[in-house]
């Protein structure tokens, strides 16, 4: 192990002199992109040092804006953490690249793997290689603020079923005046977009990225569909101005405040709404389509994994079977109402004392998570053709088919590179 010097204060002859010790650099350094999960995150740590106080985990948040390029910088230098958390979507183009470890030999066998997150460990595995396991598990659904609903008039038992019904209720709602709008749509965070506008365009039978260089992006009806409906919330009123600035880094405190009748968020937010407002009183539907009955979700989330050039490769493997342990699904994960990573797990003495966390769960089923080389170039990146055609739908008067055209030959082009 490495030595480091640390200065200390001691009593030398009733003086106080400074005096530099040699101690051991134990700590493991993990990076992790910041958001929604960060409490959960913080107490997987938290949990993992109480019971190895040997070989602790210093946990460093990455924006999340920053991460992709951030650790592509760190590996290409040398200069990284020994395990690091990241966006599940990104595993294949890194695991391509050659930039993180196989692990496949070190937990082929073990036995919590055939109950692992199946969307987690696709996107951790490449030409039969596995390179990580889940860190935590994410899957959108429908909030809804039960009491905005029923000061508008709106039966709080009976969430929307379609975009159609999401428009009509968030137009009552925002009628209610003051700070309160309908809706809430991310404007300048392409993450946040794909997590819950995706599954809307899903719903209604269309498809987002390509698969590879001969695959056709944005095809189908429901693409225009959800932009146009998109673009119409937003002139209608029913969203915040502010919305416009949401980089990502508020967005899983925007339910929370009280202040919008309905948006598109993820599971963490049953915690983080309780803890900001505790006596709201929301509900949790599927994400609806154009018609009635469709529905469909965004399965993300984080894998941990280990870059190229880690020098703590035993300890990081020991943290991955830690994570998906019983106790630490149970105690950690369910105990803070958080998804279990392992299907097995889900049924639990916390889940079952909260009804919230079983609605939720029901998106597990017609949730999807997008398998490509080069998500972050057409659909994560702040100045890709994903985000872009949001905005130009969402804050221009262009023809929408223009807009989705050259947002499909932008993604044709970076799938051809």
């Amino acid at each position: 192990m490495s030595l480091l010097k640390r200065l200390r204060v001691s009593a030398v002859g009733g003086l106080l002199a400074l005096v530099t010790l040699p101690v051991l650099a134990d700590d493991l350094q993990m990076w992790e992109r910041s958001g929604g999960n960060a409490g959960m995150v913080d107490a997987l740590v938290a949990a993992w040092n109480v019971k190895n106080p040997d070989r602790k985990i210093n946990l460093t948040y990455i924006p999340h804006t920053e991460m992709v390029p951030k650790i592509a910088q760190a590996i290409a230098s040398g200069d990284v953490p020994d395990l690091m958390g990241m966006d599940l979507i990104y595993g294949p183009q890194f695991e391509a690249a050659g930039q993180l470890i196989d692990i496949t030999d070190k937990i082929k066998d073990w036995p919590e793997l055939k109950t692992a997150s199946p969307g987690h460990m696709a996107v951790s595995t490449y030409e039969g290689k596995l390179y990580g396991v889940p860190l935590y598990a994410d899957v959108s659904a429908l909030f809804y603020n039960k009491d905005l609903f029923r000061k508008a008039g709106l039966d709080p038992e009976k969430p929307p079923t379609s975009l159609a019904e999401i428009r009509e209720y968030a137009d009552k709602i925002t009628a209610l005046g003051g700070d309160v709008k309908g809706y809430f749509l991310p404007g300048n965070c392409a993450g946040c977009n794909i997590f819950t506008v995706g599954p809307l365009m899903w719903a209604s039978g269309a498809t987002i990225e390509p698969k590879d260089a001969n695959d056709e992006p944005l095809t189908g009806d429901g693409v225009k569909e959800v932009l146009q409906w998109t673009r119409d919330m937003i002139k209608a009123g029913n969203v915040h101005e502010d919305a416009r600035a949401e980089t990502g880094e508020t967005f899983h405190l925007r339910f929370g405040s009280g202040k919008i009748g309905m948006m598109g968020t993820g599971n963490f937010n049953i915690t983080l709404a309780k803890e900001q407002n505790p006596n709201m009183d929301f509900g949790i539907a599927l994400l609806p389509g154009v018609k009635a009955g469709e529905v469909s979700s965004f399965a993300g989330g984080d894998i941990v994994t280990i870059p190229n050039g880690s020098k703590r490769v035993d300890d990081a493997i020991d943290f991955m079977k830690f994570l998906l342990s019983d106790e630490t699904q149970v105690e950690v994960y369910a105990k803070m109402l958080n998804m279990t990573t392992r299907g097995d797990m889900a049924e639990n003495k916390y889940f079952q004392a909260e009804p919230k966390v079983q609605d939720v769960a029901r998106a597990i089923a017609v949730a999807k998570t997008p398998y490509t080389l080069k998500f972050f170039e057409l659909i994560n990146s702040p100045q890709g053709p994903w985000l872009q055609m949001l905005q130009r739908a969402y804050y221009e008067d262009t023809d929408i088919d223009t807009i989705i055209s050259e947002a499909k030959a932008q993604m044709k082009a970076i799938a051809a590179e």
